[in-house]
Formats: structure tokens, C-alpha cells, sequence
């Protein structure tokens, strides 16, 4: 299912949704943490990415191990490092990314209600902070890794 599209390696084609709506959720659920003025331009924003990142990257996750099956399952040496290197980054972000994707949708859950109180509010605004740059953090480390993996250093 994810290894081809067209009869192109669908890794490269899936990648570009992760890589761009993930910092793209992580911003703005930054934002929405702790910017509380900004929550009513940028709720419907973070309701929707939410749910669409976690399944963007596991999609990547998914493409890249087909990928790796089909066309690089002997490939050793430095490039074989270079893949492994790349791999590993894939579940921690996908980790981030679903963590990312709940911690937000409560935030805007708990930020709408009133009956949470403002200390639960704090908790999950610093939370959410936390995951987005996680998640940051692991899509730019796979990111590079990957380019890196297949342009050289």
C-alpha cells in the first residue's frame, strides 16, 4: 500500500505532508498555548491539523519501511548507517506527533470549557509546548537525516 504511487517510490512523495503540516501544527499549537488572544482565529486550525499530522507521519513511517524493503534491503556500509540513522528517528516523531495531536485537541477542549479551572489549563498549554518541540525536534532530525542519507553530507 505505501510503497509506490504512479510507479514512483511513494516514500518521497509522502514525506513533503509530514514535513510540512507537523512544524506547521507545532506553531500554531505554540501559539495557541501561549498567546490565549490568538485561540479564536486559530482553533479551527489546530482541530484540523491534530488529527491529520499523526496519520501524515505514519504514513512516511510506513512508505520509508516499504521503501527500505523493496529497494535498499542489502544496502550496508555508510549508507546502510546513513538509513538506520534516518529510521530511527521515525518513532519518536510519530510518538510526538500523536502526543502532539491529543495534547492539542484537549487544549482547545479544555480552553473552551469552563468546568477545568485555569491550573489544568497551564498543565496542558506546557504539555503541549513540549510535544510541538519534540515533535520539532524529530522531524528536523529525520528530515536531515533522510537528505542527507540520499544527497550525501
Amino acid at each position: 500500500m505505501f510503497d509506490e504511487i504512479l510507479g514512483l517510490p511513494a516514500h518521497p512523495l509522502i514525506i513533503h505532508a509530514a514535513v510540512v503540516l507537523t512544524p506547521l501544527l507545532a506553531i500554531l499549537a505554540c501559539v495557541y498555548a501561549l498567546a490565549p488572544r490568538t485561540r479564536p482565529v486559530l482553533a479551527w486550525a489546530v482541530v484540523g491539523l491534530a488529527p491529520i499530522v499523526p496519520v501524515s507521519v505514519f504514513a512516511a513511517r510506513a512508505s520509508g519501511a516499504a521503501l527500505v524493503e523493496s529497494r535498499f534491503s542489502s544496502a550496508s556500509g555508510e549508507f546502510g548507517a546513513r538509513i538506520a540513522e534516518h529510521a530511527s528517528f521515525s518513532l519518536p516523531l510519530l510518538l510526538a506527533a500523536v502526543g502532539l495531536g491529543v495534547s492539542s485537541l484537549a487544549l482547545v477542549h479544555i480552553s473552551r470549557a469552563d468546568r477545568f479551572g485555569r491550573p489544568v489549563e497551564l498543565a496542558v498549554s506546557g504539555l503541549t509546548v513540549v510535544l510541538a518541540l519534540a515533535a520539532l525536534y524529530y522531524v528536523v532530525q529525520a528530515g536531515h537525516t533522510g537528505a542527507t542519507a540520499v544527497w550525501g553530507s
